[in-house]
């Protein structure tokens, strides 16, 4: 089956691919409004563009009838916002904060969720999370129905025991974190996994050319 997304609409666009690009990670991210609410929520439109400069990128779709979600009117406003991984222990709590709540819900409070005072910006990190990243706005791009938002990381919070501070390893299955699936409800755990080691040029090349001798070899031999 193919697709013409010229003619194919917003909303099965977005059940196409929401479905087929999976798993996505869950930014989990806190800001403040203009007069200081604060608010939690979850988007899986989100990744890691580039290191130098640390920059992340977050995709916050619009409400139905075209405004700004809570989130994504807080970064315009205050050009601030964290970036929280979510592990398995925080699901339920994240999940919380996808409610359809106004402006003035505080997520934050009736989610029961601990928080600390963030360092280098206003709106506050979420304790129990595994890694926490405290952004700027570096850019944002509006594209119709989302905003695209480059945050700079300015702060990174990594929880002790996940991390080797000698050599910058990070524990990432301790981590035990949750990622976003296909459709309404459905998320998956990080522990079924393969390792693949980036094939060596060096090392592949003389291998190659060695086997497509050995090929020629073999068929002058029959012909032979």
């Amino acid at each position: 089956m193919e697709y013409d997304f010229s003619q194919t609409s917003a909303a099965d666009r977005y059940k196409l691919m929401s479905a087929a690009i999976t798993p996505r990670p869950i930014a989990w991210v806190t800001s403040l409004s203009a007069d200081g609410h604060a608010n939690a929520a979850p988007f899986s439109f989100f990744n890691m563009m580039s290191s130098d400069p640390p920059l992340i990128v977050l995709g916050i779709v619009r409400r139905a009838d075209g405004s700004l979600k809570d989130t994504a009117r807080n970064i315009l406003d205050r050009g601030e916002f964290v970036v929280h991984l979510v592990s398995e222990a925080d699901a339920a709590s994240m999940n919380f904060t996808s409610i359809d709540g106004p402006p003035d819900f505080d997520e934050i409070e009736h989610g029961a969720i601990a928080t600390s005072p963030s360092v280098n910006v206003a709106p506050p990190r979420i304790a129990s999370a595994p890694v926490a990243m405290e952004c700027r706005l570096f850019e944002q791009v509006d594209v119709g129905g989302a905003t695209i938002f480059l945050g700079r990381v300015h702060h990174f919070h990594i929880d002790d025991r996940l991390i080797d501070t000698e050599r910058f390893h990070v524990d990432t299955d301790a981590m035990r974190l949750v990622s976003r699936m296909h459709g309404a409800g459905w998320y998956l755990r990080s522990t079924d996994q393969f390792k693949m080691l980036r094939p060596d040029f060096t090392e592949w090349a003389p291998a190659a050319r060695s086997t497509a001798c050995g090929a020629v070899a073999q068929q002058l031999d029959q012909q032979g």
